[in-house]
């Protein structure tokens, strides 16, 4: 599955689940994560999307590591279960 079309999957499921995944653009910043995850109850976390078995790029490394020193929850998601992994996760917090 290309990377596009998991993003897309994660845009239906996050609705589903009377969500919004948001596409997350920071002009003068690069390598910031792709979606901004917002569920009922205030539940908000990033997410990097990857073609199945892609990693990050060092600066979206360096980018996931200061947001999760600021205290947010990023998840890299690279396949369909991660993207259901990531909900349980979060859906539990």
């Amino acid at each position: 599955m290309k990377e596009k079309a998991l993003e897309m999957k994660l845009v239906r499921v996050v609705g589903g689940h009377g969500g919004l995944a948001l596409k997350f653009l920071s002009p003068g910043t690069a390598g910031v994560p792709d979606r901004l995850v917002l569920l009922p109850g205030g539940r908000a976390v990033f997410c990097e999307l990857k073609a199945p078995g892609k990693k990050p790029r060092l600066l979206q490394v360096h980018r996931i590591e200061q947001l999760r020193k600021l205290g947010f929850r990023v998840y890299v998601v690279d396949s369909e279960e991660k993207i259901g992994e990531m909900l349980n996760e979060i859906c539990f917090l």
